[in-house]
């Protein structure tokens, strides 16, 4: 989720635990403890600083790992002692590892996902029914948190906040199976498919849709429970080894490739030592662009000569990135 929703569930949670009473003796540092450690696991957001490569491969992974989610709290709570000594270590500490681990499982649930379960396993857990900001979700907490501060009861507040966003994400599971069934009607009569993405827009009724099959690519949006597909792709063979000889090693696309689930790619003369080399994520299509994309321009010993990673929305801007 972004980084204001976190912050509402934040604050819901302190509202719920006002319900502890070993919390009130301590409600400041209870408070601190589940505020930050709604926040703490995106620390490495920080990598963007260094470059779009590492931020790619790496946000959302070992910060939001099965040990940094039960580390995280532990460094909180000792954090918060030497501010407000004698606390209740045992209470905060609960408080604060239910935000972290509440921060966790909240993101599974979009497009990007997390690596919740490493070391046990790398695999990017991504359920996709609830777009990053999702304004219903942010929204209900904010009603929520009105209705506390108004004196309303946090057990009837956050009970009934906590109700409706569980049928939510119910809801939300079926009509991502709704429109599953109907994409692959549409194509399964022509095409065996090996890969189905269906992603959730900020608009409840709208979603991304993009299919690889043994032959083609289809890339489209859902509207309600009728399905367009705006781009149909015949899967070409991957960049042969002379190409890829280089590139492989280059750590843009690495970062790319361990991402992207579902890309097609591109191989372009752009001028007369230049040969182009573009990957392009197919999950992402808006307005008829593909924003999410590696380049890379090789020359004629097809060695990288310069390389990207990142949201691009134009080719001009693309360009200055590349020269940068």
């Amino acid at each position: 989720m972004d980084t204001g929703t976190h912050v509402v569930m934040g604050v819901a949670l302190t509202g719920l635990a006002t319900l502890d009473p070993n919390v009130t003796p301590t409600f400041t540092a209870v408070a601190t403890g589940i505020m930050i450690g709604s926040q703490i696991p995106d620390i490495d957001t920080v990598l963007k600083f260094k470059n779009n490569a590492i931020y790619v491969k790496n946000h959302r992974g070992i910060t939001h790992s099965i040990p940094f989610t039960l580390l995280w709290p532990l460094i909180l709570t000792f954090l918060i002692f030497v501010i407000f000594p004698g606390v209740d270590v045992l209470h905060i500490w609960l408080w604060t590892q239910f935000a972290v681990f509440f921060h966790v499982f909240v993101d599974i649930f979009n497009s990007y996902g997390t690596q919740a379960l490493r070391p046990i396993s790398n695999k990017w857990i991504q359920l996709s029914i609830i777009n990053t900001f999702d304004p219903i979700i942010f929204v209900a907490h904010l009603v929520a948190i009105l209705f506390w501060t108004l004196g309303v009861h946090p057990s009837i507040a956050f009970g009934t906040l906590y109700a409706l966003l569980a049928f939510y994400y119910v809801l939300r599971f079926m009509l991502q199976k709704a429109i599953k069934n109907q994409a692959l009607k549409q194509i399964q009569q022509e095409h065996n498919p090996v890969k189905i993405f269906v992603a959730p827009t900020i608009r409840f009724m709208e979603w991304r849709i993009a299919i690889q099959t043994e032959t083609h690519d289809y890339v489209g949006r859902s509207y309600g429970r009728n399905v367009a597909f705006n781009d149909v792709f015949k899967r070409q063979s991957f960049p042969n080894d002379h190409i890829m000889a280089y590139a492989k090693h280059d750590e843009n696309l690495r970062s790319f490739l361990s991402f992207s689930s579902i890309y097609r790619w591109e191989v372009t003369r752009i001028d007369k030592k230049t040969t182009e080399l573009r990957f392009i994520d197919l999950r992402y299509l808006k307005n008829g662009h593909y924003p999410f994309v590696a380049i890379l321009h090789l020359d004629d010993d097809m060695k990288v000569t310069s390389s990207y990673i990142g949201w691009v929305f134009t080719e001009e801007k693309l360009m200055k990135k590349l020269e940068a």
